[in-house]
């Protein structure tokens, strides 16, 4: 038994998400004839408050869309020194938009208004780019599943508004936070100007992002979602495995919280665990102590049939998912007891 710890992307479709898959009426999305995509759209766009939505293959594109349409080529961007839109998405920010990034020194991903307000308040002369975005991540991946304070968001926004500054959510797990701090997308749909939600992570779509937001700024994504190879087809059997992943997956989140934090809790008592970080949704990144090599740790668990994978600077990641089932925590739970 095989148990893939490595990320939340590694589920596969389930018996009920196939068949619906299978079921699903289609048409060509490029002429915004796919009945399914264009329900999935329809649907998250209500969901959020939001004017419109647009269907995506992939989180980084979505995300790199967003940049694009907030921004013009020489312009800057404020994001956390972990963000994913810097650190995961192959520069594409500077290679797609043109832009800089201005890395904030926040905590586990997520900085305060203030600090945005400090970096915000620099020069504005002609040495410098103009400021035009501010992109959060909730949760935050490098931040080991950490959500963001929504009053703290709040204020974001006001000194987003108050520099005339864009602001974008990459909302990759950002479900996760919903369902850990029971709190509902219109409140999210309020704050930002655009957000992407990927639906191949905790809630198991095997493929697919959405980006919100207002109509003006959907009719632009489309025409940036054409220009990066992302026009499609008859994509609605993947739209609807999304459909259905809204329906049906994203209470169960609570189930992925629920085991990581029985993980946090073994972990947080075992003598070669040198530190874990706290944990509030499916990720776990802890520490071994220093007479461990990370990555020695890492093979031995694979020889055992557990796959985890470091995030560098002594960092090792489990993230907790659909597939994960209680036989696999037992063994888990049992294997770094023995280790």
């Amino acid at each position: 038994m095989e148990i893939n710890l490595i990320s939340d992307t590694v589920t596969k479709p389930t018996e009920g998400m196939l068949k619906a898959m299978m079921n699903a009426k289609v048409g060509d999305d490029v002429f915004k004839g796919d009945p399914t995509v264009n329900m999935l759209q329809e649907k998250v766009a209500d969901m959020f408050g939001m004017e419109d939505a647009l269907f995506f293959p992939s989180g980084t594109m979505a995300n790199q869309t967003a940049i694009k349409l907030h921004t013009q080529p020489g312009d800057k961007l404020f994001c956390d020194k972990w963000a994913h839109v810097y650190n995961y998405e192959g520069g594409g920010a500077a290679f797609n938009a043109g832009v800089t990034c201005t890395l904030i020194d926040g905590n586990r991903g997520m900085f305060t208004a203030e600090q945005l307000r400090y970096a915000a308040e620099g020069r504005s002369d002609i040495h410098v780019p103009y400021s035009r975005l501010v992109c959060i991540e909730n949760t935050t991946n490098k931040g080991g599943g950490a959500c963001w304070d929504f009053e703290e968001l709040k204020k974001i926004e006001q000194v987003s508004r108050e520099f005339n500054l864009a602001y974008h959510l990459d909302g990759a797990r950002l479900f996760n936070a919903l369902v850990a701090k029971n709190e509902t997308p219109k409140q999210y749909g309020e704050l930002f100007d655009t957000i992407s939600i990927c639906l191949s992570k905790g809630l198991g779509a095997p493929i697919g992002s959405i980006l919100v937001g207002s109509k003006e700024h959907m009719e632009k994504a489309l025409r940036i979602r054409k220009l990066f190879g992302g026009a499609m087809r008859q994509v609605g059997y993947l739209a609807e495995a999304a459909n259905y992943a809204l329906d049906n997956h994203v209470n169960r989140l609570a189930e992925d919280h629920q085991k990581a934090k029985e993980i946090e809790t073994v972990l947080g008592d075992l003598h070669f665990v040198k530190k874990v970080e706290p944990v509030e949704t499916n990720i776990i990144i802890f520490y071994v102590n220093d007479t461990i090599n990370p990555m020695e740790f890492i093979e031995v668990m694979r020889s055992k049939g557990i796959l985890m994978i470091s995030m560098g600077e002594g960092k090792i990641r489990i993230v907790t998912h659909l597939d994960y089932t209680d036989s696999m925590h037992k063994k888990l739970l049992t294997e770094l007891k023995n280790f």
